[in-house]
């Protein structure tokens, strides 16, 4: 039982010669009393004021559908456990090294630190090159490699950042698709980030191949073996949204306790909505189906009678978590999205809530990947605007005049 409390240091031992911070122990008494079930305490908004504070117990019952009944809090471990989803303990260990690293990565895109990160890489992030690894993706995509290794759940990890899936252990059961931190060009202006994973069961009859063919053989997985995918986006709350395949949960990390806590239970995203998110800025460039859409809808004149607004952040999780949880339609017509990292597990994601991911004629999980880093166009939202999008026919962008890929 620890006795003490540690400054928190958010790129903890990496690189070590960087680390400006010293631990500084204090005496406490201990945290938790180990015969007790643990307590949270949650401030109410009242509590600002002079109000009273609400003491919830993390021991009630949460069935798989992620609904607690309003009966207290649960976190995402005890979700995992017998009260939830009961997923198998080897997910259940594996899932919690990726909260760990997610965490360590929360903590440093909010670090002043991480802007000296970028001085101590010689990484060219010009205008020509906007889509090269940035520093903070290189640490990022390092922290969950040590912990997926420190796992030992994991056989090959394929990363964005990655020429070629690594592989880690023979034994290890599950195969880890991942983008380490989308959307990092953002962080100096302080525009959310995220994290994108999917889980695939290792596949036992690869396991005579030659290391290097069987990690990619593995790795290029149809997104509809999916075991489970998550996102986790680090903005003004760090949330974990994820799926083990009965719905689509998402959890808020409290930094008081350093738990991910249920706060939305079994999303549902609405069947229409009335928010698109694309970069209007290509327009002309757009095939003529995909003008007359986006023209008709923000005209009020297509299926749904209301005009639609446009909300774009340039950042796949953020816009996407948006989109989970107030309908409508994510894009990117032209091929630039990754089929293996980014748009099957938020397709996975996205039907497991209901709604839809889409290439803009096909499902996004029934596409067999033929490449690591395939692109292709992604379209994510609600089911009767994806199907409204495809009835136009010619909506994937295939020229890419005038701007890098």
């Amino acid at each position: 039982m620890c006795s003490a409390i540690e400054t928190l240091n958010p790129i903890l031992n990496y690189p070590s010669r960087t680390n400006p911070f010293q631990r500084k122990l204090q005496n406490s008494q201990p945290r938790f009393n180990l015969r007790d079930p643990p307590t949270y305490r949650m401030t109410s908004p009242s509590s600002f004021l002079g109000g009273f504070n609400l003491r919830i117990k993390a021991n009630d019952n949460v069935d798989a559908s992620g609904d607690d009944s309003g009966s207290g809090i649960c976190t995402l471990m005890e979700y995992m456990g017998k009260n939830g989803v009961n997923v198998s303990d080897e997910l259940a260990v594996l899932f919690i090294h990726l909260e760990c690293a997610c965490k360590r990565i929360s903590a440093l895109v909010a670090s002043p630190l991480n802007y000296s990160i970028g001085k101590s890489f010689n990484v060219s992030v010009g205008s020509a090159e906007r889509d090269k690894p940035k520093p903070l993706d290189i640490v990022a995509n390092d922290i969950i490699l040590s912990s997926l290794k420190n796992s030992g759940k994991v056989a090959v990890m394929a990363s964005e950042e990655d020429d070629a899936p690594v592989w880690l252990a023979d034994d290890g059961p599950f195969v880890v698709v991942l983008d380490p931190l989308d959307g990092s060009r953002n962080i100096e202006a302080s525009i959310p980030t995220g994290t994108i994973f999917g889980i695939y069961n290792r596949l036992v009859e690869l396991d005579h191949l030659p290391v290097e063919e069987k990690a990619a053989l593995n790795s290029l997985q149809s997104g509809n073996k999916l075991v489970a995918s998550a996102y986790v986006l680090y903005s003004s709350a760090t949330i974990l949204c994820t799926s083990f395949g009965s719905g689509t949960h998402a959890f808020t990390l409290d930094h008081s306790t350093g738990d991910f806590v249920l706060t939305h239970p079994n999303i549902k995203i609405p069947p229409r909505g009335q928010i698109y998110s694309v970069n209007d800025a290509r327009y002309f460039d757009w095939p003529e189906g995909l003008r007359q859409y986006i023209d008709t809808i923000r005209q009020g004149k297509g299926l749904h009678p209301k005009k639609y607004s446009a909300r774009y952040i340039c950042s796949l999780v953020a816009d996407f978590h948006r989109t989970l949880l107030y309908g409508g339609i994510a894009m990117n017509p032209r091929d630039h999205l990754r089929l293996v990292y980014e748009a099957n597990p938020l397709s996975f994601l996205a039907e497991q809530a209901g709604g839809r991911g889409s290439d803009g004629k096909s499902r996004i999980l029934s596409l067999q990947p033929v490449k690591l880093h395939q692109r292709l166009p992604l379209f994510l939202g609600s089911p009767d605007d994806i199907e409204e999008l495809e009835s136009y026919g010619d909506v994937q962008q295939k020229v890419n005049p005038g701007y890098e890929v």
